[in-house]
């Protein structure tokens, strides 16, 4: 039986992967708003609506099953009349289509990423070129993610996104800037720039790798404080922004580039177009250029052909460059991809010990390079309140993925979305305690 509590013509928008499908769907609910519908996001089963829209991701098999269940979730909720339509968009809808409506045919539509006004359409909307830019952000207001680009022209042999983004096309300075100032009216104060690959950004727009101007000019919207970087490449990348890093305040100095591995050999098989030695030298001018910036990487282990000693190197060139944020996944075998055509030999037992003995590793980095944050005084932006703490990041630690800094909330009252100079009493391994700076000592 429906609840009584469901109403009617309400949309409901589920988001699945990264922050690039989260953008998408936050444009998705402006556009629904503006045409006068009523739409939320993930709302709680007694308040969820009668429309469902589910955003899929269809990166790795993880990934993919998460959305295929969430499909089947509530295709079964359409069947027992607790919701009356369901349709599906993003990156597994788009790889998958054909697949999806012979398996799944319960679904009211299948939509690729690239079908935004389609999508409208079927919801009763209009797409309306005018609010370009303009989004229902679902992050703390504090924050918000903006897309610089969209699709990649990397060959990387594991990455099935060109199949499902396209080709990489930039968004144009201007457009970004004015995005940029919505977002600070409505109280944003950190950009989160993410594309499938930020040091491309320009190439097809101004013939040259043009992140550095973009981030010039957002650099100069009143109200954003903080500019983060998510998503860099290894090779190509475009220096002049370590200059722009290091001297301007506002860009964090921190950066997201996920590196994969560093076995010569798997980064041969890989296509990745570098070596270890480029890499090596590439992080080393980073650390040069902007003393004290944080690197945030991601590997891949269990590739085809990964032997033993190619994941020794990994594992000791990990330590050796001690990454101050790291994350490891295990190898996905996808279809269509050029890695698709070796045989996947390294088995799943292995692959998983592997990542684990990687962030063994990282665990003992980070609780080392947090012991030495106990006493100093970090500028903290406090993103929410949770149970008995509020809860900060640095300008080093990037949300839902990094570090955060808890704060004791009977010692002290914080405002979300307010910047704190915060004082470092104790650390673990991935987490940081403090207190206000400006409290009186005892």
């Amino acid at each position: 039986m429906r609840t009584k509590s469901l109403k009617k013509n309400k949309i409901n928008v589920i988001t699945l992967g990264c922050s690039k499908n989260v953008y998408d769907s936050e444009v998705l609910m402006g556009q629904l708003r503006a045409s006068g519908k009523d739409v939320t996001h993930e709302a709680p089963a007694d308040q969820e609506g009668n429309i469902i829209v589910i955003n899929t991701c269809g990166f790795i098999d993880n990934a993919k099953e998460e959305s295929v269940n969430m499909i089947l979730n509530y295709v079964d909720k359409k069947e027992q009349g607790i919701v009356d339509k369901v349709f599906v968009t993003g990156c597994l809808s788009e790889r998958y289509k054909p697949d999806l409506e012979k398996e799944i045919p319960n679904v009211d539509q299948y939509f690729g990423t690239t079908e935004l006004p389609g999508l409208l359409k079927a919801l009763g909307a209009d797409y309306r070129h005018e609010l370009l830019g303009e989004r229902l952000t679902t992050t703390p207001k504090n924050y918000a993610y903006l897309k610089i680009a969209e699709g990649c022209d990397r060959p990387c042999s594991f990455c099935a996104i060109p199949l499902m983004r396209g080709k990489h096309v930039s968004q144009p300075i201007e457009k970004l800037v004015k995005e940029a100032e919505g977002l600070a009216r409505d109280g944003v104060k950190e950009l989160i720039l993410i594309a499938q690959d930020l040091t491309y950004y320009g190439l097809d727009l101004y013939k040259k790798r043009n992140l550095a101007e973009l981030l010039e000019n957002l650099a100069k919207v009143e109200g954003i404080e903080w500019i983060r970087l998510h998503y860099a490449f290894p090779s190509g990348f475009p220096m002049d922004v370590l200059e722009l890093m290091k001297r301007e305040p506002k860009i964090c100095n921190y950066i997201d580039i996920p590196l994969q591995h560093i076995s010569d050999n798997v980064l041969k098989s890989m296509r990745r177009g570098t070596t270890q030695e480029k890499t090596t030298k590439l992080l080393k001018e980073f650390r040069e250029t902007v003393p004290g910036m944080t690197i945030r990487t991601t590997l891949i282990v269990g590739y085809p052909g990964e032997t033993e000693e190619d994941f020794q190197i990994l594992k000791n060139w990990v330590e050796e460059m001690r990454f101050e944020r790291l994350g490891c996944f295990t190898y996905s075998h996808e279809e269509n991809t050029h890695a698709y055509l070796l045989e996947d030999d390294v088995p799943a037992e292995v692959k998983q010990q592997r990542a684990n003995e990687i962030m063994d590793i990282q665990s003992q980095i980070s609780w080392e390079m947090n012991q030495e944050k106990i006493g100093q005084t970090f500028r903290c932006i406090i993103d929410r309140k949770e149970g008995a703490h509020f809860v900060g990041r640095t300008e080093f630690d990037s949300p839902d993925v990094d570090n955060e800094v808890l704060i004791d909330a009977s010692v002290a009252y914080l405002k979300t979305g307010e910047f704190v100079n915060i004082k470092i009493t104790d650390a673990t391994e991935f987490d940081l305690y403090g207190v206000p700076a400006d409290l009186p000592s005892n």
